[in-house]
């Protein structure tokens, strides 16, 4: 990473608060920790065991990148996940079923104040791991790329804009031959990270053309869903016409729309969407060791894609499995090595995070606490 890049994420990230435990934000109530006891190093960094994690469907590919070079490391770990949708990895954590959660939205104050039975009396921490454009893509034979502003996107996935010949769509792209043909929206029916990244951006950006709020759930009744990441590019690929959105691991022989940023267009790509991280805020009042952003939509900089989201992964900050921890530590800690950032963009596309990032996950990792044996 550049040093620019590097001096502004860590700008970022130590702003506010650094240390402020959640119990700080005004009428959440969380259990009394006490005095947590000094964090355990990993004395044996072997890991021995079969771990489960579930969660963002977005990360994907980039999971089965971490995994494989995990496995490299620790042959005698087993490592499985399941791409359920952030929502439902966000559950899953929270109800004890799996070793680590991820979700492309951070826990809410409310689902981190509930994570002390899961956590062994401590609190989950959500780690950023992965940054990546949402692509917006669709299947219009014979056109590539096309350009939209949040507004237009917005009519199209409200029902306002049905076919591809319409004059908005005309208008943005003077030159490209569009077929008189209806448009096809398709949705995530999951709940879905995805999804509260894209109607964040939509609200943000076009709030009198979009004006529900931000949700992993999508707003509007009626319309085409499809289950995940998968599900969706499927159904587009395979519907002529059709529009979705998507991480941009999967937007592979789709056209893919460049958005409307100040008064340019913006294709995507990884840095683009790392620039806006490097520009937004930390979220405030959090445990310690967590690193969560509130993505600044609104920048309008030739050099910025504001559609991206940013995964997380939801560990504990103690673990009664000791085994369970053990794994947790090492896993995390490769997940954020530049050796598996590399490897999550070389497969998925991604950008990796800062090495400021990447030294702060580290050291979230150090500090996780083992209680027992089990």
């Amino acid at each position: 990473m550049t040093t620019p890049r590097a001096t502004r994420l860590l700008a970022a990230a130590t702003a506010g608060a650094l240390v402020l435990p959640l119990a700080g934000c005004a009428g959440l109530e969380l259990p009394a920790l006490g005095v947590s006891p000094e964090p355990t190093a990993s004395a044996d960094p072997a890991v021995v065991g079969a771990f489960h994690g579930i969660g963002a469907s977005s990360q994907s590919t980039a999971m089965e990148a971490w995994i494989a070079g995990f496995r490299q490391e620790h042959p005698d770990a087993t490592v499985t996940y399941d791409p359920a949708g952030s929502g439902d990895g966000r559950a899953a954590f929270l109800a004890g079923e799996a070793a680590f959660g991820a979700s492309d939205v951070p826990l809410s104050d409310e689902e981190m104040a509930a994570s002390g039975p899961a956590c062994d009396g401590g609190n989950a921490i959500d780690l950023p791991v992965y940054i990546s454009p949402i692509t917006v893509v669709f299947n219009v034979p014979g056109v590539r790329r096309l350009n939209m502003s949040s507004e237009l996107l917005a009519g199209i996935f409200r029902g306002d804009v049905t076919r591809w010949d319409d004059p908005a769509i005309a208008e943005a792209n003077p030159g490209v031959e569009l077929p008189a043909q209806g448009i096809t929206p398709v949705h995530r029916s999951d709940d879905s990270g995805t999804t509260e990244n894209f109607t964040d951006y939509l609200h943000a950006t076009a709030p009198d053309a979009w004006p529900w709020e931000p949700d992993g759930t999508w707003p509007q009744p009626g319309g085409f869903g499809a289950d995940g990441t998968e599900g969706v590019t499927t159904t587009v690929r395979s519907t002529p016409g059709g529009i979705t959105y998507a991480d941009a691991s999967a937007s592979g022989g789709l056209g893919t729309v460049a958005v409307r940023v100040g008064d340019t267009y913006v294709e995507y790509s990884a840095d683009a969407a790392a620039a806006v991280v490097d520009l937004s805020p930390r979220v405030e009042n959090r445990y310690e060791h967590d690193l969560a952003f509130q993505v600044d939509r609104t920048i309008d900089k030739p050099f910025a894609y504001p559609l991206l989201l940013v995964s997380y992964l939801i560990v504990c900050s103690r673990y009664d499995d000791r085994a369970e921890g053990r794994f947790v530590k090492e896993f995390v800690r490769y997940v954020a090595s530049a050796e598996g950032q590399e490897r999550a963009a070389g497969a998925a596309g991604s950008a990796p995070v800062s090495t400021d990032v990447q030294q702060w996950i580290a050291e979230a990792a150090d500090a996780v606490y083992l209680t027992r044996e089990r």
